[in-house]
């Protein structure tokens, strides 16, 4: 599948999970997944708090997954993106979160996983991409999110998913089997 489709596809997904009548269904819940509602533990990444946060994070996919384009074949993509999202899911429970909706954490992880294969690849820069990545994660951890974008999406900022994302991203980024040595 080339990125284009793979990208149509995905982004349809997006769309889909955010329809009204699913959207209540996917977003991670703690009360719910502990009553057996398990599928949040993945599916909270899928959904978001608002349409403009589905926009916000689809463009940021789009650019991500364009920039490191030639890491990518589909398959360890998405395997990428379910292990990314389950071990969010999970390490939300470490947390006081109750409740969870977004794809950025998935996002800080895409982007992690992307400048540790620049980096195996020699390729200029991916040693600066995750410096500013270690940057974002830490000015976050200290002074919280962008107030911009929590009025934007109508939620704090769940930079708790952000730390998780980045830091399983970049420890996959070091797994064979997520990395593509072909050139799809």
């Amino acid at each position: 599948m080339s990125t284009r489709h793979y990208l149509v596809f995905a982004v349809l997904l997006g769309i889909i999970a955010q329809l009204p009548q699913l959207q209540p269904l996917l977003v991670w819940e703690r009360s719910l997944i502990l009553n057996g509602e398990v599928w949040r533990i993945l599916t909270g990444n899928v959904t978001h708090t608002n349409w403009p946060h589905l926009m916000m994070n689809t463009f940021a996919f789009i650019i991500i997954t364009f920039i490191f384009r030639k890491h990518i074949a589909a398959k360890q993509y998405t395997l990428l993106i379910v292990t990314i999202s389950l071990i969010i899911g999970l390490c939300i429970f470490t947390t006081n979160m109750s409740w969870y909706a977004g794809f950025s954490g998935v996002l800080h992880g895409l982007f992690g996983w992307g400048a540790i294969q620049d980096i195996k690849s020699k390729t200029k820069g991916g040693w600066l991409l995750l410096a500013g990545l270690i940057a974002k994660i830490g000015w976050e951890q200290i002074f919280g999110g962008s107030v911009s974008s929590e009025a934007l999406i109508g939620a704090r900022v769940a930079t708790e998913a952000h730390l998780f994302g980045a830091i399983a991203g970049t420890l996959l980024g070091w797994v064979p089997l997520l990395t593509n040595n072909t050139d799809e």
